[in-house]
């Protein structure tokens, strides 16, 4: 085995923009462990390893990662040359190792307890965190120039709460839940629809509330079937480029953005720290 292969990397969160970077990583050599919560709400579930807390195995772009149930499977699944993730959203898992690095991809917004002292290199993927202080680094998120920056000193740019523009649309591609309760899709990721088109309804007390389609487009996220969701929770993403079919079940060139800046960041610490 490498001296890189024996280099454990926990990643906090498996969602899409998470997935970008425990791919990058995985392919560069790195045995990546992903910690979870148990009911992970991932849109673009076709390119999130947190879906493996349903399935069991989630495969993205070749890889696969395994859902276990403690270290020892992890370690074995590892071994195998697999991604392993473990439901363990409070870390506990740091009791028993302590990874050569620690990645927060949850992309909470804000900081959800991870700190410095959890493994020598550590990076806060966007706001919530402040490098130098919680974290070693954070990297930039937010689309634009900056995307990708590594931040040595200071924070991420203050979540906006607008969307990035995919074919002239920001806020608009972006679904949120009009009421709280269960979401039963009516449709697939990758299906094509039509503005006002149902795509799901949300089942409440009092009956159901449909959730319609806000431009014409391909269905690019959609909530798991069967989610408990609240008022307000992103359901939903429409890419209105209708010839983008692919990008529903590839990973995005923001989350590779992000992952190439995780990288960095993991060479340029062991550079300095010498280790």
């Amino acid at each position: 085995m490498s001296e890189r292969g024996k280099q454990l990397i926990i990643v906090r969160g498996g969602g899409d923009i998470a997935t970008g970077t425990i791919h990058k990583l995985k392919r560069s050599g790195y045995p990546v462990l992903v910690l979870e919560t148990g009911y992970p709400s991932a849109i673009r579930r076709q390119v999130a390893f947190s879906e493996a807390v349903y399935d069991g195995v989630s495969q993205v772009e070749g890889i696969d990662c395994v859902h276990v149930k403690d270290a020892a499977q992890a370690s074995q699944v590892m071994k195998q040359g697999n991604v392993a993730l473990l439901v363990d959203p409070e870390c506990e898992i740091l009791k028993t190792w302590r990874p050569w690095a620690l990645i927060d991809g949850i992309l909470a917004k804000k900081n959800l307890g991870t700190n410095r002292q959890m493994a020598d290199k550590t990076i806060g993927l966007g706001p919530g965190f402040y490098a130098g202080k919680d974290v070693d680094l954070v990297i930039e998120t937010m689309r634009g120039h900056n995307l990708g920056r590594i931040i040595g000193n200071g924070c991420a740019l203050k979540n906006t709460g607008v969307p990035g523009l995919i074919g002239g649309y920001g806020k608009e591609r972006v679904i949120h839940s009009p009421a709280k309760g269960i979401l039963k899709g009516c449709c697939q990721i990758g299906d094509r629809v039509k503005k006002g088109q149902a795509i799901a309804v949300i089942v409440t007390g009092q009956g159901e509330v449909l959730v319609e389609a806000s431009l014409d487009g391909i269905i690019r996220g959609l909530i798991r079937s069967g989610y408990p969701v609240t008022e307000g929770l992103k359901i939903a993403d429409i890419d209105p480029r209708e010839s983008e079919f692919e990008n529903c079940f590839t990973i995005s060139d923001k989350a590779r953005c992000i992952a190439g800046a995780v990288l960095e960041g993991l060479l340029y610490l062991e550079e300095k720290q010498g280790k």
